[in-house]
């Protein structure tokens, strides 16, 4: 049994992965690789004998509030009852496949109750943790079992009480990066996680970082940056159903929105990892400041220390490598081709390890070499070379 993507040899279960067959073994391995492969909306299920009683009515006004304000004061959903809200959001509706009719898996996840949603997903939770000084357990801990709704505000105020908001001043507005960075981060795991899997999602804040982690759908592996992000929402109906109540903006926004505001929060950049865990990882720097830079010096005394040391090292690192004509951007770019030519066959673990670049600029960086005709792959990933135009 053969596809482009998988097949089965003897009774095993092989996935395609990049140029490699990786055996498949673990059930939900399994599982998720064909959630993966068919391109399907677990979130449309049909539960034919859900009723209205099983979900938590008793949201439905807040909910039509949120909508209006959000929408300007004017949302269809503040004229329908009930009944009609929940059609419209897409959270009722027939399988015309099955013939099957009544509330999807999207409906009892945003609005379901307790038991329900431990009924249709008994795997279902967010375990949020503070690893800060006690890093072998944890100092604070949160384990949310309830609905979407509900589930956003309890991880938002999780974030709120563990993390400190620094002054910043966007425009003439003070704008709290805190809460703008882990609503993004909240509400991409809340969103588009994979609620048939078994995998736990986790909200963890430690001292030099904090992430999200949570089961997914995923499309392509590899890191997410602005240049490549391809928005693909994993469950559309859920997207839209927290765009309506301003929980998120438009598909996409999110990880513009955090490459931005990361940098001014600690000083750094945000990395995404798509795969069949889904991750994002902000760094923390409690000593920086947007304002006053790390330990109490000016922004101009800091961007001179740092223009300083650049300037610098940029002299130091071009003198080794005069050989080369080529047009580099930044000093990591010259770091980078120097290890090059010095090893072709260098991979971009030993990179990273080598220059202390994080992974995630090391593989930003290469194609960026590549297309600009610095550098040229020969061979695969694992046994191929670099080579120096």
């Amino acid at each position: 049994m053969m596809s482009s993507n998988h097949f089965r040899f003897k009774k095993i279960i092989y996935d395609r992965v990049d140029d490699a067959d990786v055996k498949v073994t673990s059930t939900s391995a399994i599982a998720q690789m064909y959630i993966r492969k068919q391109n399907i909306f677990t979130e449309k299920k049909i539960f034919p004998y859900a009723k209205m009683e099983d979900l938590r009515l008793d949201l439905l006004p807040k909910i039509r509030v949120m909508a209006q304000n959000h929408a300007g004061g004017q949302h269809p959903w503040t004229a329908m009852d009930d009944q009609e809200l929940l059609k419209s959001a897409g959270l009722y509706g027939r399988d015309v496949v099955t013939g099957e009719e009544g509330f999807n898996l999207a409906a009892l996840m945003l609005l379901g109750k307790d038991d329900v949603i431990l009924n249709v997903a008994p795997t279902y939770v967010t375990d949020a943790l503070v690893r800060k000084v006690n890093v072998d357990r944890y100092d604070d801990r949160e384990i949310i079992k309830t609905n979407l709704i509900e589930s956003y505000s309890q991880l938002l105020d999780f974030g709120r009480k563990n993390l400190p908001d620094k002054f910043f001043l966007e425009g003439a507005v003070n704008k709290s990066l805190r809460n703008t960075i882990v609503r993004e981060m909240v509400s991409n795991t809340l969103m588009h996680r994979e609620f048939t899997s078994s995998y736990t999602a986790k909200f963890v804040i430690e001292k030099d970082r904090m992430y999200v982690e949570n089961a997914n759908r995923a499309t392509k592996e590899g890191f997410i940056t602005v240049d490549n992000l391809e928005p693909n929402p994993k469950n559309p109906i859920i997207a839209a159903f927290f765009r309506n109540i301003g929980y998120a903006d438009q598909l996409g926004s999110g990880v513009r929105k955090l490459f931005k505001y990361c940098k001014f929060y600690s000083g750094k950049e945000p990395e995404f990892v798509e795969g069949d865990v889904f991750r994002i990882i902000v760094p923390l720097d409690e000593e920086y400041s947007f304002d006053f830079g790390v330990n109490n010096k000016s922004v101009s005394e800091t961007l001179d220390d740092k223009i300083a040391t650049l300037e610098s090292d940029l002299k130091r690192t071009k003198n080794k490598i005069e050989t080369l004509d080529c047009d580099f951007e930044t000093k990591e770019e010259l770091e980078i081709v120097q290890l090059i030519k010095e090893n072709p066959s260098i991979t971009q673990k030993e990179i990273q390890q080598r220059t202390g670049i994080s992974l995630g600029t090391v593989k930003r960086i290469l194609p960026k070499l590549q297309k600009k005709g610095i550098l040229v792959r020969e061979g695969g990933k694992r046994f191929g070379r670099w080579i120096i135009k």
